[in-house]
């Protein structure tokens, strides 16, 4: 598996539980059929629209090598903090197990907007929610884990990060906003130095956590850019995009995690993702606003 490769290998997951958020949609989507075809024990695919999930089925089963006998709906609702509660609590209380999750679900707004949880959209459901989610999986996937099997974490950004800036009086969006291309970048950003975060918090757990740009791929998000018509020239199709963030997951030369990759190529992100004090603070950050919002959360 490589940024060159324009076919897909086959991997033998058939003893492996797997999540994927943000699957309706783009490389999720294909990312579902793919490593439906690898035959998890399960698959489960959280969504929040019921009718999409529905579609995803259809067009996983009707696909050429997708399986759709593994795959199970489950309601979750990134930009709905207790949602994302309730579904890990329920995947905790019914599956008990976990190998591989795909932090994969983003948004991209072209304009401000908030959550009913009153964050800024791009900040809840790109990492907020993602932070939530992981934090309350974290004991199961390392209960899963061992030392002859690593669990994997990855986490989709972008290389808009490169724009982006913590500032930690205006994470919402609260003290300032210059557009919707800043906060966008912001999270994506959060994510590499989330994931960077987590890896060194899980030193000698055998998990580990990876961030990947999948590349520019034809979606929802995308498709809202500036200049699109004219970046959409130099876009790969979803399925490049699916292989992009299966590589840290699936290729057996990567055995270490906090790396950075960039259509399978390891890559430096820009100074604030390697700071480690403020990766740190961040983390710190992350905590304090989901207990001052709700302190039951994170328990």
């Amino acid at each position: 598996m490589g940024s060159s490769q324009s076919t897909i290998n086959s991997y033998d997951l058939s003893n492996k539980v797997v999540i994927i958020t943000g699957s309706t949609d783009g490389i999720g989507k294909s990312l579902a059929r793919i490593i439906s075809s690898y035959n998890p024990k399960r698959l489960i695919l959280p969504v929040r629209n019921k009718k999409k999930g529905e579609l995803l089925l259809e067009y996983i089963k009707e696909s050429q090598d997708g399986n759709g006998e593994c795959i199970e709906l489950w309601d979750m609702d990134l930009a709905d903090l207790h949602s994302v509660k309730n579904f890990a609590d329920k995947f905790i209380k019914e599956v008990g197990e976990l190998h591989y999750l795909w932090n994969n679900a983003g948004i991209y707004c072209t304009g401000f907007e908030k959550t009913k949880d009153n964050f800024e959209q791009q900040f809840q459901i790109n990492h907020l929610s993602h932070f939530l989610l992981t934090s309350l999986l974290l004991p199961t996937i390392k209960n899963s884990a061992t030392p002859e099997f690593q669990c994997k974490i990855i986490h989709t950004t972008s290389k808009a990060q490169v724009l982006g800036k913590i500032d930690f009086d205006n994470l919402n969006g609260e003290k300032s906003y210059s557009g919707y291309l800043e906060l966008y970048s912001n999270s994506k950003l959060m994510n590499i130095i989330y994931s960077n975060e987590l890896n060194h918090r899980l030193k000698d757990s055998n998990v580990t956590s990876t961030a990947c740009h999948p590349g520019i791929i034809p979606t929802n998000n995308t498709s809202k850019l500036m200049f699109w018509f004219f970046i959409r020239l130099f876009s790969k199709s979803p399925d490049i995009g699916a292989i992009n963030v299966m590589y840290p997951a699936l290729d057996p030369n990567i055995d270490e995690g906090g790396k950075y990759f960039e259509e399978c190529e390891e890559a430096k992100p820009i100074d604030q993702a390697l700071d480690e004090d403020l990766a740190k603070k961040f983390w710190e950050k992350s905590e304090e606003l989901l207990n001052n919002y709700d302190a039951s959360l994170l328990k």
